[in-house]
């Protein structure tokens, strides 16, 4: 795993800011603390922080090809590379190394664009072709890794697998896009291939960008899309041994490295299952590492512990203090931009925590969306039974009204809290599942957006997010709200807190649940056996029961949840109040600030649970702060 940024002229062949490019390289340092190299010519300068898993030895960057024509920074890992070596040897291509660098660079010399399908891992690169003095980006198919570009007013092109590397550029745009905060205000995070800044990108998953000194420089193309499928005629008992087949394939292809290599153990199904598929091939005990809680309503480390002792694992657990906010500030940082998942703070501390043992850690992110596991996904499909029997225009009328007048029951059990529900039902499908996945729903993003922020937004809503990948997705509705995971929280969210909050520790994560043919199966997987008798990932629980206890593949989901909640009631109770009637937040002009005043003081008095609203609006607050002393 490692770091990549770069400087690209595309007007003329101007010399490279060499003191900007040490910069950028230095301020990925802790994604490549192992080495660096750079490479410069008139009109193009590009960097690279390693961090050495595969072939120590060699296959430092930038890479140059024999003749000189390709010069390669690349972040990742192939695992499917050794076969394609063996690919191109019989093509007739030699190698100087064993390096999955050196089989990406022939690759791309031998096929050019049309090698990115025949990709099996997590990646982002750049290739500058010195011959036609074009630059090439390209990510995975599922996001894993990162990669971010902006045009810069004088015509150079910047690229860095962070946001902090494009930062350190002075004339790069930084004002902030009233659509990307309106989308973080949704979703608690930007999805691509918006930033916080207007004119500043995300490239997407599944994306390449061509960019050619002298042209105008198109859109990015997609070179891969996840396809769901029905396979109703399969037989359970024959889809249960080809997952698991699959699935073990998948870990033996993500545990090739040449450093100490273990695993992240939640408890939870998906890191469960992985460990348990690591421990029947590992020659040795695998090593294996948790984060437990104080408070025993989030603390899952009891589970964790079941499955280590089964599988004899060299086991790891960490106990966090219930009172563990003191990182709030860092993950500002370390994020770049707004980010609100509050789950980064345990996944920092996990990562911390397996840095000490291992370079390589395996993860169980990905179960969810491939298998249908979200309680969400549960309460979708029950509320699109309903929208399958009442026309739109009925159900917006009755559900609609009902919405509007059933009270906010947050401290009620579930039954009693169907305000959010009766607002569903007078949604159409995407739209609702939009409405169930808000920390802002609509109502209260209107009331909280100022009369300039809302002429600003100029009548954009976050709906389009979903709307537009909506276009392009699968018919059933379940397939439909997994592929919308698949472009928007999976890589905005999970991915993206992982990546960070792992590279702050220089530690590379692998996702072989995410492992791009595993993908591909798994959607093609009828929708009955992934929601099937009300349980969310049936197809991976049935296959896995020979391996796993049933309290562990059938206990209620509890998430890598923190006490936020209560954080915001007790100990940072006068910093949110701060927070919120603080001058920052009030001067951007975003904000009606008697609304953020109210938010505060209902949750303060425990009569409604705003929770996740206030983390996202700390975390704005924090990433004002940076910009504020940023610039200054």
């Amino acid at each position: 795993m490692c770091g990549i940024a770069g400087l690209v002229d595309l007007r003329d062949k101007r010399p490279v800011n060499d003191r900007l490019l040490r910069a950028m390289s230095d301020s990925l340092l802790h994604r490549g603390p192992d080495a660096s190299g750079t490479f410069c010519k008139p009109g193009v300068g590009l960097s690279h922080r390693r961090l050495s898993i595969i072939d120590l030895a060699s296959g430092q960057q930038p890479m140059l090809s024999a003749d000189g024509r390709f010069t390669l920074v690349y972040n990742g890992e192939l695992y499917n590379y050794r076969e394609l070596r063996e690919e191109l040897m019989k093509l007739g291509r030699r190698f100087r190394t064993k390096s999955d660098t050196e089989v990406l660079l022939q690759c791309w010399e031998t096929w050019g664009e049309d090698c990115l399908p025949r990709l099996n891992g997590m990646f982002a690169f750049a290739i500058w072709n010195q011959e036609t003095s074009e630059l090439y980006l390209a990510r995975d198919p599922i996001g894993i890794k990162p990669l971010y570009y902006a045009l810069l007013p004088d015509g150079w092109l910047a690229f860095g697998s962070e946001l902090k590397a494009l930062q350190r550029c002075p004339d790069l745009p930084r004002e902030l896009d009233p659509r990307a905060v309106e989308d973080y205000f949704t979703f608690g995070y930007i999805p691509d291939p918006k930033t916080i800044y207007a004119g500043v990108f995300k490239l997407p998953p599944a994306h390449a960008l061509r960019c050619q000194r002298g042209k105008p420089t198109p859109p990015p193309r997609r070179y891969w899309a996840l396809e769901f499928s029905r396979n109703a005629g399969t037989n359970i008992d024959v889809l249960q041994r080809e997952l698991l087949e699959r699935f073990d394939s998948a870990v033996q292809r993500q545990m090739v490295a040449d450093v100490p290599l273990g695993a992240f153990l939640s408890g939870g199904v998906d890191s469960s299952a992985v460990v348990a598929s690591m421990a029947m091939s590992a020659p040795d005990p695998v090593s294996t590492c948790s984060i437990g809680f104080a408070d025993p309503q989030y603390n899952e480390a009891n589970y964790a512990a079941i499955v280590a002792k089964r599988y004899a694992t060299n086991h790891d657990c960490r106990i966090v203090s219930a009172d563990d906010f003191s990182l709030a500030d860092s993950l500002i940082a370390l994020y770049d931009e707004p980010f609100a998942d509050s789950s980064a703070l345990p996944t920092y501390r996990v990562c911390e925590l397996a840095r000490s043992k291992v370079k390589v850690a395996l993860s169980g992110d990905g179960g969810d969306e491939c298998y249908a596991g979200y309680r969400r996904y549960l309460w979708h499909m029950r509320e699109e039974q309903v929208r399958s029997v009442l026309p739109l225009a009925v159900r917006s009328r009755v559900f609609g009204w009902l919405g509007r007048h059933y009270p906010k029951l947050d401290r009620a059990p579930r039954v009693f809290r169907a305000k959010t529900t009766f607002e569903s039902l007078a949604m159409s499908s995407a739209t609702a599942y939009l409405h169930s996945v808000s920390i802002f729903p609509a109502e209260l993003r209107a009331r909280l957006f100022s009369k300039r922020m809302a002429t600003e937004l100029q009548c954009y809503r976050s709906h389009e997010v979903f709307a537009e990948h909506a276009r392009n997705g699968p018919q059933d509705s379940l397939s439909l709200i997994q592929y919308l995971d698949f472009q928007t929280y999976l890589p905005g969210d999970i991915l993206t807190k992982v990546d960070r909050a792992s590279m702050a520790h220089s530690l590379e994560v692998r996702v072989p649940i995410l492992d791009r043919e595993l993908v591909d199966w798994a959607a093609s997987v009828s929708t009955k056996y992934r929601i099937k008798n009300g349980e969310g990932k049936y197809l991976l629980k049935r296959a896995f029961e020979p391996r796993l206890p049933r309290q562990i593949l059938y206990r209620a989901k509890k998430g890598f949840a923190v006490p936020v909640e209560d954080w915001f009631r007790g100990p940072l109770r006068q910093a949110i109040s701060d927070t919120v009637a603080g001058g920052r937040l009030a001067a951007t002009g975003l904000f009606e600030v008697d609304e953020l005043k109210r938010l505060v003081r209902e949750h303060q008095s425990g009569r409604s649970n705003y929770t996740p609203v206030l983390w996202a609006l700390y975390m704005f607050d924090g990433f004002m702060r940076r910009e504020a002393d940023g610039r200054s």
